[in-house]
């Protein structure tokens, strides 16, 4: 069935296009950020330079670039790109895909490259259909996916692709493509708008990295604005951004992993922060205390016993009152627990004492002669 949509006239596609659509990059000269992967030297710019691509996994948070490379790949490359959304293609799609590319390599038309965005949106079964296609070379899969590739990509599927991991961009890299949008014939240069640094500099700053959020706020703030765009309009153009938490993913334990981390590092103002976004994002608080009190044994232990109360007494609490009063008692917790000394001599000691015992060391028996006797133990666990 034909894509209605582009059957339209380019004039028709462009009034309805968004902003972050119409300006996207076509070269990798005019990507902004990502210089890890995508600087001088790197292996990802060789690659699409020398249009050498390989199988390969975009994994990023939104904003970051993923979509833009897949555009610069099919620009750069002289094969034929098939782009779809993983979640609008289904299996049938992927054979008549890779019957087509059987037949481009017969005919010498060149190679097929498949960009698969939201790959993780597949299931699994669908994506063992392009194992043997990606495997024997017949088609170049492009993949780009917000969520961590080893919850969400087959194995297999991974072990044949490199793994290129986009970081959000920073504040200037924004700023460089809020200018880019207004100084460029696709953005509004014809009309000649006129946005203060400040405006510019709240969309960096709140965009969290993400330029097409970024991008949108100007848009919005063009299209219900006239004459200058002020810090205000920025302010009242970019709308509250929701947390991007997965309770049952990789997002779930990566805000977990930062908590403790901060509290460890006795860090007391990022650790409220952590436990602030994850009670923002709905994160249940009775596994909130469940991990405090681990951490109360396993880090702070016998340097301040008394955190174990303190963390049995939050979970208590916790079950009886629940959300949002036990939000008190968890920053309770979680400022304790970091201002309070750290060690670990008995998580370490009772490790070492089970390594051991699995192993058979360390213990001689009593004595036949008197098996009363105290076992003697050839270790030092804890001193």
């Amino acid at each position: 069935m034909p894509d209605l949509f582009f059957e339209l006239s380019a004039t028709k596609r462009n009034q309805v296009r968004p902003l972050a659509d119409r300006i996207r990059p076509t070269s990798l000269d005019e990507v902004v950020g990502q210089e890890h992967i995508l600087g001088e030297g790197t292996l990802l710019r060789r690659m699409i330079a020398g249009d050498t691509l390989t199988s390969a996994i975009l994994w990023g948070a939104p904003g970051t670039g993923k979509t833009t490379l897949a555009h610069v790949i099919a620009h750069e490359t002289k094969g034929t790109v098939d782009s779809f959304n993983a979640a609008m293609i289904g299996v049938a799609d992927i054979r008549r895909i890779i019957d087509e590319a059987k037949i481009r390599i017969e005919n010498d038309n060149g190679r097929t490259i498949l960009f698969l965005d939201e790959i993780h949106r597949f299931s699994r079964s669908q994506q063992d259909v392009l194992l043997g296609a990606v495997e024997q070379g017949i088609l170049i899969l492009i993949g780009a996916t917000t969520e961590n590739p080893a919850y969400s990509v087959n194995n297999a599927l991974i072990s044949r692709s490199t793994l290129f991991k986009l970081e959000p961009l920073s504040n200037s890299d924004v700023e460089r493509v809020l200018h880019r949008a207004l100084c460029c014939e696709a953005g509004y240069l014809a009309l000649s708008i006129e946005v203060t640094d400040e405006a510019i500099s709240h969309w960096a700053k709140y965009s969290d990295g993400d330029a097409r959020r970024a991008i949108n706020a100007l848009e919005i703030a063009v299209n219900s604005t006239t004459g200058i765009i002020t810090l205000e309009t920025a302010q009242q153009s970019m709308q509250r951004k929701a947390v991007r938490y997965d309770k049952f993913g990789d997002g779930h334990y990566d805000h977990a992993s930062a908590l403790i981390k901060s509290v460890r590092a006795s860090d007391t103002n990022g650790a409220l922060y952590w436990l602030a976004c994850m009670l923002e994002a709905g994160e249940d608080p009775r596994f909130i205390a469940r991990r405090m009190s681990i951490f109360a044994s396993e880090d702070v232990g016998l340097e301040d016993p008394r955190a174990i109360e303190q963390a049995a007494a939050t979970w208590h609490i916790v079950e009886r009152v629940g959300m949002p009063e036990c939000q008190f008692s968890l920053s309770q917790l979680v400022i304790y627990l970091s201002k309070a000394p750290k060690s670990r001599s008995v998580c370490d000691a009772i490790l070492l004492a089970r390594d051991d015992v699995s192993n058979q060391r360390a213990i001689l028996a009593p004595s036949d002669h008197d098996p009363q006797a105290l076992p003697t133990i050839n270790a030092t666990y804890f001193e």
